[in-house]
């Protein structure tokens, strides 16, 4: 496996995300039908950054970056008056990964809104809830008269 190394460059980065993303769209299952047989079927993952960068790329023999890496380059601070090298070179780290971390996270919140799976990461990575509403009660006063009182 390849060893984390902040030398890859950003651009080699994202090439190697949405390669990862056609395969977490591309992925199927075998799954028993009625009849018996087996089937592939279709069913996508839900794209991570811990994986894609502990387990993906080093897979294949890549060079890849740390996870504390990633969420450094994700907080640089970037001033957009600075036009030193060093600061273009953080500008586009950070770019790359916000735009890394944006793909990930739309396609994570399409899976779990159109196929229902991944609810445990839906709330804890995308921050989504399911509040119950709360049933607005209406009480309404009835009032029987019966006969002539008054």
């Amino acid at each position: 496996m390849a060893t984390p190394s902040p030398a890859i460059s950003p651009q080699e980065l994202e090439e190697l995300a949405y390669i990862y993303i056609d395969e977490c769209l591309a992925n199927t299952k075998q799954q028993l039908s009625n009849k018996g047989d087996i089937k592939e079927i279709k069913d996508r993952h839900i794209p991570t950054i811990g994986y894609f960068l502990r387990i993906w790329i080093p897979k294949f023999g890549k060079p890849t970056i740390s996870r504390t890496t990633y969420y450094a380059w994700l907080n640089l601070e970037v001033d957009e008056e600075d036009l030193s090298e060093k600061a273009k070179e953080h500008s586009l780290k950070l770019n790359t990964i916000k735009n890394i971390d944006a793909v990930f996270k739309d396609l994570a919140v399409d899976i779990v809104a159109n196929e229902g799976k991944g609810i445990f990461y839906a709330k804890n990575r995308l921050g989504m809830r399911d509040i119950p509403k709360e049933e607005e009660k209406q009480v309404q006063e009835i009032i029987f008269k019966f006969g002539n009182s008054e």
